[in-house]
């Protein structure tokens, strides 16, 4: 009789020295990016109800959480806007001394090496909660994305070193590209919003930027969750109107999605790892259901398996530690 041939497999995964050896995929702290709520105000940590460990920090209180962030080899942060005032317009927005460009100042002033992203959106900022211009109850694209530009101007004279539009108005990567180059900002990069889908997986997020609609949705300028060409067509149109890097937002659902844009489009590629994902794993491992520790490493590794080049992510302080075993 002729032996049965099947092949070894296991002889790889014998030891954990002989499976570190051969991991094809490598998550290290340099990938993450840390999203910080700057809240207008004094001596403000207002800890998110539905995302533990998440705060709205005020200015005097954000050297100290950068400086924890620079001792964990984090590289990046992006910044969100919690405005004391808003209006129709989102002034705050643009405005040269708005929070975000205050938070961006401090930041480049204390830690000159931490890249600092600025988000740039009305949303935070406008009394109504959409991101763009309303008229007669309609999200007007192209009076938006005047102002748009001229927030991403504002960021850019703050000291951002990358500009990240999330609008998804049509058009915003052209105006603003153009905008930053005609103020002399040409070496800025931008790191796009390029697929962004209407989801539920934002909820927690909108209740730390206060940024809930205050009418409708946000259907007529996210995608539709069940679209996959749409996103490659949205992809391509940024990086013709010269995005630097592809953002996808929300993760956890659309990896299927990371992979197509990360394969066609050759540019760095990042994840968002939203705040629904993360409350949800936050509310399990409270409940001794999961294993909070190894759940965000898993969850982190897929998304770097399925393309990210960049995970922006909640879990990043802690995920360091858990990398370096703390």
């Amino acid at each position: 009789m002729n032996p049965i041939q099947f092949s070894r497999h296991r002889r790889l995964r014998s030891s954990e020295a002989m499976r570190s050896m051969v991991r094809e995929t490598k998550l290290q702290k340099e990938d993450l990016i840390y999203p910080l709520f700057i809240a207008e105000g004094e001596n403000i940590r207002q800890e998110v109800s539905s995302m533990p460990g998440v705060f709205n920090l005020s200015l005097d209180l954000l050297g100290e959480e950068l400086d924890e962030i620079v001792s964990l080899g984090i590289p990046a942060i992006m910044l969100f806007g919690v405005p004391a005032e808003k209006d129709a317009e989102g002034t705050g927005a643009y405005h040269n001394h708005g929070i975000v460009q205050e938070a961006t100042r401090l930041a480049k002033e204390r830690h000159p090496e931490l890249l600092v992203i600025a988000d740039t959106c009305l949303c935070e900022y406008t009394d109504h909660g959409h991101c763009g211009v309303i008229e007669n109850g309609k999200i007007l694209n192209d009076l938006s994305l005047g102002l748009l530009a001229k927030t991403a101007v504002s960021q850019a004279e703050a000291g951002a070193d990358i500009i990240a539009p999330s609008n998804m108005m049509d058009g915003f990567v052209a105006v603003i590209r153009h905008a930053l180059d005609e103020a002399g900002f040409e070496d800025v990069p931008i790191m796009s919003y390029a697929v962004k889908y209407a989801s539920a997986y934002y909820g927690p997020f909108r209740e730390a930027a206060g940024s809930s609609p205050q009418f409708g949705d946000r259907k007529t300028y996210q995608m539709d969750p069940a679209n996959r060409l749409e996103a490659i067509r949205e992809a391509q149109s940024d990086i013709e109107e010269g995005a630097d890097m592809l953002i996808v937002k929300p993760s956890l659902a659309y990896m299927d999605i990371m992979r197509e844009v990360k394969d066609f489009s050759g540019l760095p590629l990042v994840a968002y790892n939203v705040s629904g994902e993360y409350a949800m794993i936050k509310a399990a491992a409270q409940n001794g259901w999961v294993d909070e520790e190894k759940i965000v490493m898993e969850t982190l590794t897929g998304m770097k398996r399925a393309g990210a080049d960049m995970i922006i992510t909640y879990f990043a302080k802690d995920a360091v530690r858990y990398m370096e075993g703390n």
